[in-house]
């Protein structure tokens, strides 16, 4: 028994997309605090930058990922898409509003002014939680066993 990849393309950006949310959300993100000489306001800055460029390589996957499935099926909106649907959602309210809220609470503490405490960090792991597993069923969808 083998396994067909059907549209390896966008398989192999699914996984790309998870390993680059998974190395800079989990990874990177609490890893510089803890960097000698890295005060609060210089990871926030750092923070800031990281995350605005990992944003933007994931708009340039979720769009060879769309574009891909679009041209598989003739439609983004099916049963076999969801997951990814799900993953797009997810990353457009991150650009449209997580991401611009936690960034202005990130200029406040940089500029030494005071912040009222918020969840937000706690909604944002849970968002990149969703759209990963998102990412990889989607991925997974596109592997069919043949006999």
């Amino acid at each position: 028994m083998s396994t067909l990849v059907k549209q390896p393309t966008a398989v192999a950006c699914l996984f790309i997309w998870i390993g680059i949310v998974c190395g800079i959300s989990f990874l990177e993100a609490w890893l510089k605090f803890r960097a000698p000489g890295v005060t609060m306001p210089i990871g926030l800055g750092i923070g800031r930058l990281v995350f605005n460029a990992l944003n933007k390589v994931e708009w340039v996957l979720a769009a060879i990922v769309v574009v891909t499935a679009v041209m598989h099926t003739n439609t983004l909106f099916s049963a076999r898409n969801a997951f990814l649907l799900l993953a797009v959602i997810i990353l457009i309210l991150q650009t449209a509003w997580l991401l611009p809220t936690l960034d202005a609470r990130a200029q406040l503490v940089i500029e030494n002014k005071p912040l009222p405490p918020s969840n937000l960090h706690y909604l944002f792991i849970g968002a990149e939680v969703l759209k990963i597993a998102g990412l990889f069923a989607a991925a997974i969808g596109h592997f069919e066993k043949i006999t």
